[in-house]
């Protein structure tokens, strides 16, 4: 049977891309929803697998972004049910913070484009990463950053400019400060006054990303493919 996976979706052009594709491809039936564009989160997660988008808030930025406190909720059940999660930017923060790390706004380098991120020892054991290499290219937008992991938290992967890039929490749940889901031509459509205004050249950053697409989606949907095992195994498991 299909194993159905939440979606939580905080943008409007924040969707799961190829991430989604990929995982439709792999046997998961994404249900994404949007409570951004008022579209209610439910008070739990049935059992289901939970994927959290990015967007431009922090995790607790409930003022602008009021379903960030049911996000949590989601978030918390995941963890405490021990239910397959992947959190993505924003997503990877909300699990950092919820399970006892912390997040700050504006720190440290921003990362725009593709950034090469650097897998860690830990990551030769993971069910996600292990033997994905050493160093692959991801796309980054993010000026937030994780500043400290929960405890226990194994840490997988690091950037020269932001240490946290990915991390796990218990045995399925995975945070990642890059976009695993976004493609180079993605970053075509981003602000190039805002970004000149930066000191950031669109067309360089598009650019390094075309070179690095093939080994972006080589990796990349390997990840998603393990994901979605994880997700399988785990509604078996769950099966009567």
């Amino acid at each position: 049977m299909p194993v159905s996976v939440l979606v939580v979706q905080n943008t409007s052009n924040g969707g799961p891309g190829r991430l989604g594709a990929w995982l439709g491809a792999a046997g998961l039936e994404l249900e994404v929803l949007r409570p951004y564009a008022g579209e209610e989160l439910p008070s739990g997660l049935g059992g289901r697998p939970l994927l959290v988008l990015g967007g431009g808030f922090l995790p607790d930025d409930d003022a602008r972004a009021p379903w960030l406190a049911a996000t949590r909720r989601l978030v918390a059940q995941a963890l405490a049910d021990g239910t397959p999660m992947l959190g993505i930017c924003l997503g990877g923060q909300m699990l950092a913070q919820v399970a006892g790390g912390t997040v700050r706004a504006s720190h440290g380098e921003p990362e725009y484009g593709s950034t090469a991120v650097h897998l860690r020892p830990e990551a030769a054991d993971d069910p996600l990463l292990a033997g994905l290499g050493g160093t692959v290219p991801a796309i980054e937008r993010h000026v937030d950053a994780v500043t400290r992991l929960p405890a226990g938290a194994v840490w997988l992967a690091s950037s020269d400019s932001c240490p946290y890039q990915a991390f796990r929490v218990g045995e399925r749940a995975w945070g990642v400060q890059f976009h695993p889901e976004a493609e180079a031509r993605n970053i075509s459509a981003w602000d190039r006054t805002w970004l000149a205004g930066q000191g950031i050249d669109r067309d360089l950053l598009h650019a390094r990303a075309v070179a690095d697409e093939e080994a972006a989606v080589a990796t990349w949907s390997v990840f998603a493919e393990r994901f979605a095992g994880v997700c399988r195994s785990a509604g078996r498991a769950c099966r009567p």
